[in-house]
């Protein structure tokens, strides 16, 4: 049940407040709602109420949600010849981007939010930067393999202090860093003082695939932290921080969309809503509610990257067709328009069986 349970934090919060952005964009230029959903509905599969001019609803199928706006062609391939002042169609370019927009905008806000007042309430971390170990990971999960950490077969443990790798001096931890990860499955005679005793071994740093600079790189790793410094830090410092992390982890996402599509990752890489349930209730069990929001963040800035990436169907398509019409000055015809979400509903439906199977392969 807890499985479930943070499921639904970790997907449902991100997807109403995104829905709930359409929603508030659309009111505010004069657009009228039709439907407010956070799940799907398929077969008329779930709950519903109608307020005024608005049907809200819960769908059974949680994965998503949607807004349904008047005169907006979109995933059902409504539309109509004639135009109404409440409609879509009849907003100009700025108007319509807003209201295709504001879903993103929403989940932006969310994870900068979650960042941001864990920030200002347990600080900033800090290296310490001096090369003396804080924790050492037994296992390393690579590539769907668990296997022993170099740094817990060699027999480093907590507080070691490295002074030496290959005969040259080691005195702050991003020194210690650059040599490890500029070797990987390169052999290291390493050098350590624990409480005033020298010990040596012999330790071959596992190869990972991380992204340095934009790059996706193998890289070096032993399975050992840092010790950090907590620094307490300003609402309006801890605000920027918040953001700056949302920045961070959108530049990550955008990397590892441009590393699958140069095939530097596998598509196998991804995964989808069956190992997010696992993911959430693990993430709960081990790291309890905080750990969870935090989660929530990071699933919130991948939702609103996705939905604006120009795809047919989604947000960004929307945003794609409504400033080619304001460049252009006038509709697109009906049957590109069509042909277009036909495409787009083809392609999203696809990468969501693969997904599919990529979770029954990451489960079993």
């Amino acid at each position: 049940m807890i499985y479930f349970l943070s499921f639904f934090v970790v997907i449902g919060l991100p997807v109403f407040l995104h829905e709930l952005g359409h929603f508030l964009a659309a009111r505010s230029v004069g657009i009228k709602v039709e439907k407010f959903y956070v799940g799907f509905n398929f077969f008329g599969l779930g709950l519903k109420k109608k307020y005024k001019d608005t049907e809200y609803g819960i769908g059974l199928f949680p994965m998503g949600g949607y807004v349904k706006v008047a005169g907006i062609l979109d995933e059902s391939f409504d539309s109509s010849s004639k135009k109404y002042d409440y409609e879509f169609r009849s907003k100009n370019t700025l108007q319509k981007v807003w209201f295709l927009s504001a879903g993103v905008i929403m989940n932006f806000l969310l994870s900068s939010v979650i960042f941001s007042v864990f920030i200002f309430n347990d600080g900033y971390p800090e290296i310490i930067n001096e090369p003396i170990i804080n924790e050492i990971s037994s296992e390393l999960n690579i590539e769907n393999e668990v296997i022993s950490s170099p740094a817990a077969s060699a027999g480093l443990i907590k507080d070691d202090k490295i002074i030496m790798i290959n005969n040259n001096y080691i005195s702050t931890w991003n020194q210690l860093s650059n040599v490890i990860h500029d070797n990987p499955n390169k052999e290291l005679t390493v050098v350590w003082d624990r409480n005033g005793e020298t010990l040596t071994s012999s330790i071959t740093p596992i190869s990972v695939k991380q992204f340095v600079d934009g790059d996706l790189k193998n890289i070096g790793i032993l399975g050992i932290s840092p010790y950090y410094n907590m620094n307490q830090v300003s609402l309006f410092d801890a605000i920027n921080k918040g953001i700056q992390k949302t920045i961070s982890l959108l530049k990550q996402i955008l990397f590892s969309l441009k590393a699958l599509v140069s095939g530097g990752v596998s598509f196998q890489d991804f995964f989808g809503p069956l190992y997010l349930v696992k993911m959430a209730g693990e993430t709960t069990e081990t790291g309890g509610i905080k750990s969870l929001l935090l989660l929530t963040a990071m699933i919130s800035v991948n939702l609103g990257l996705i939905n604006i990436l120009p795809i047919p169907g989604l947000d960004g398509g929307h945003v794609f067709i409504a400033l080619i019409e304001g460049i252009i000055r006038r509709e697109l015809p009906l049957q590109i328009k069509y042909a277009i979400q036909f495409v787009g509903f083809v392609l999203i439906m696809s990468l969501f069986v693969l997904v599919l199977y990529n979770d029954i392969n990451h489960l079993m």
